[in-house]
């Protein structure tokens, strides 16, 4: 039974249910619609290519070996969630230039440094009331020191808590703005890095984490690094981890390294689910797809070992090089002219929908007859 017929079933079964609950009301519009003529002539055909079609739906009881049917309707039903998710990200988000990491700390709001504050981590918002009294403003906060924070009318009497509150305080007085410290902000202040990384990552694992190392060693890599490969210190939240962040030890670059060349997607996939406390649902889809594109590497690798060309890999990496390479190129020449809808369009393609997508390549890969 494939997805259309699913479908129909559906329906029907939705219309029964609706007619037994709600028969006098249905009874009482049938009469009104059947007294209009043209109306009337249209649901007799409409009602006649209905009992066509349920026959045909009856009678069929094989599944598509073509990779339809149930899969097909888990599919649209993934896609439907992933659609609902992208259109509540968009409704209950402020817009990207009303992000802080765009406004001038100078010109922050008392409400606005509350923000600021609580993004610090749970353990932030027992401060939140005292800075509300003190009306605290973005001005009012370039002015604070670590003393101020020990007297009234903050009384930060955790040293690890002021600690953490000057280091990202000083990080807003050195860039003058909010650093980005979720997805979403990192998004903003990084549109086109942001893109490349995404799409880098999904096809280039390997690649792209030696471009961070090489090219963004303190921005992008430390806090990766130190992110799936921690050290024995306990923190409270996964912004004070990233926090002052020093270069890793041999024991995590032993770890890094394992991971780094066996199981690449793993390593973003931790990445996530640290930080599924700040993005719930968007942490999720990520560690799924990478899941499933581990689960496609694999396959690729059996079908080289069962065709017996594992000795065609170092000529598979370097042609995968150049390609990449040259997409590369190709994307940062043509950068500033494509559109900024576009982008966010294949951003959110990439993030919500290629989990849905692999889902169905992996069912077609575990399909194969050589698998």
């Amino acid at each position: 039974m494939n997805y259309p017929q699913v479908l129909v079933l559906i329906i029907l079964s939705l219309r029964d249910v609706i007619e037994k609950l709600f028969s006098d009301a249905i009874e009482q519009r049938k009469e009104d619609i059947l007294q209009n003529s043209d109306v009337a002539r249209s649901l007799a055909t409409f009602q006649k290519y209905g009992n066509d079609q349920m026959p045909t739906v009856r009678n069929t009881g094989r599944i598509n070996p073509q990779g339809g049917g149930f899969f097909s309707g888990v599919l649209t039903a993934l896609t439907c969630v992933a659609v609902v998710l992208l259109g509540y990200h968009w409704s209950s988000r402020e817009f990207e230039e009303d992000h802080l990491v765009h406004k001038p700390v100078a010109k922050w709001t008392a409400k606005e440094v509350i923000i600021w504050l609580e993004q610090l981590g749970p353990w932030a918002s027992h401060y939140k009331e005292r800075f509300l009294l003190e009306k605290a403003n973005g001005r009012l906060l370039l002015t604070l020191t670590e003393e101020d924070f020990t007297k009234e009318p903050f009384s930060i009497e955790n040293s690890n808590h002021r600690k953490a509150i000057m280091a990202e305080l000083e990080r807003v007085k050195a860039l003058g703005v909010k650093p980005p410290q979720n997805l979403w902000e990192y998004k903003a202040v990084n549109p086109g890095k942001s893109l490349f990384l995404l799409y880098a990552l999904k096809s280039s694992p390997r690649l792209s984490m030696l471009y961070l190392y090489l090219f963004d060693y303190t921005e992008a890599f430390l806090p990766f690094i130190h992110t799936i490969c921690p050290t024995q210190d306990v923190y409270e939240d996964a912004v004070t981890k990233l926090i002052d962040l020093q270069d890793p030890s041999w024991k995590q670059w032993r770890e890094f390294i394992v991971k780094y060349l066996f199981l690449p997607y793993q390593l973003i996939a931790e990445f996530a689910w640290d930080w599924l406390d700040v993005h719930y649902w968007t942490s999720r889809f990520i560690i799924v797809n990478a899941m499933l594109l581990s689960v496609l590497e694999l396959f690729s690798f059996w079908r080289l070992w069962s065709r017996r060309e594992l000795k065609t890999v170092p000529h598979r990496m370097w042609r995968h090089f150049w390609k990449a390479l040259t997409q590369g190129l190709f994307v940062a020449i043509f950068w500033p002219f494509i559109p900024q809808f576009v982008c966010n369009c294949l951003f959110y393609w990439a993030l919500y929908f290629n989990p849905i997508t692999n889902i169905d390549q992996v069912v077609k890969e575990v399909r194969r007859p050589e698998t």
